[in-house]
């Protein structure tokens, strides 16, 4: 059966999301997508209950369910989606604003305008993957857990009152960074874009609610920080309106909304994982180069 997407806003923040299965005019439900191996190939699915069933098509436009149906647990997890263009937020968060300000001697304020930078895509990688730390690279390394927004379709010129038609779904996000580098390097070429420096997973959950979710990252098991989700300097409409401004926005884009606090520096055989609630964990382990 062919399925198509719709796209609905609700009021207040409340996210609307793509419905998943159109049959006699009926909403089924809502989609939680998975991107797994099989093969040399990477297939969507969509999670029902313990399983995954195979998609064929397109997530972003038609597709129909197969007859192939996986365990999920039996999956090995790729990243959600391959982005067109990664984007960042940027120092989102008030905490983390202010300690980042500190940390390279600068007062910390409120941007007068949203601010989004670029990230690389060789830096992705999934769910239960390993993070990477080069082994010249100083012990100031830090993980940042983050929302994930993934655009739905293309776009332009958003407003205030269809920005978040634009949305598709969420996922989670890890932003790994050296921070010595990213004080010395002239960009952030390699501070945050060294292969593997960006988990990213477990997969896209179309229906959230953003008040009600809470950000918590544990290392090795142990709570480290938890905070209101969408407890950000500038919220998401104001970042996809002010970028749709300039730049169109395409189905598959991502875009990270920033961390709260500071973290530890992270050492060989730590494991962070990222939890959002209302859509999963993101766990990866560390390991350094020797």
């Amino acid at each position: 059966m062919v399925v198509e997407r719709i796209s609905t806003i609700k009021e207040g923040p409340s996210v609307p999301f793509w419905d998943t299965e159109i049959n006699q005019n009926k909403k089924v439900s809502v989609m939680r997508i998975v991107r797994f191996i099989k093969g040399e190939d990477s297939i969507y699915g969509i999670v029902e209950g313990e399983d995954v069933v195979e998609l064929s098509g397109s997530i972003f436009g038609a597709y129909e369910k197969t007859e192939n149906r996986y365990k999920l647990s039996d999956l090995e997890l790729d990243i959600p989606v391959e982005p067109r263009t990664f984007y960042a937020a940027g120092l989102n968060y008030q905490t983390h604003k202010e300690k980042m300000a500190t940390a390279i001697g600068m007062k910390a304020s409120v941007p007068d305008a949203p601010d989004i930078g670029y990230r690389a895509n060789n830096a992705l990688t999934p769910h239960k993957s390993p993070v990477i730390i080069p082994s010249d690279a100083t012990d100031k390394v830090n993980y940042e857990g983050e929302l994930v927004v993934v655009i739905g379709k293309k776009v332009k010129h958003l407003t205030a009152e269809n920005a978040m038609d634009a949305i598709f779904g969420y996922t989670i996000g890890n932003d790994i960074s050296e921070r010595n580098w990213q004080k010395s390097d002239g960009s952030m070429w390699r501070s945050k874009n060294t292969d593997t420096f960006k988990p990213m997973g477990p997969w896209i959950e179309t229906d959230v609610s953003l008040e009600d979710m809470t950000t918590i990252v544990r290392l090795n098991g142990e709570e480290q920080i938890r905070f209101a989700t969408n407890d950000m300097i500038t919220g998401i409409v104001p970042f996809l309106v002010r970028m749709t401004k300039y730049l169109t926005l395409y189905p598959g884009d991502v875009i990270w909304m920033g961390t709260e606090g500071e973290a530890p520096n992270l050492l060989d055989g730590d494991v962070v994982e990222v939890e959002i609630t209302g859509i999963g964990s993101l766990r990866n382990p560390i390991i350094r180069e020797g």
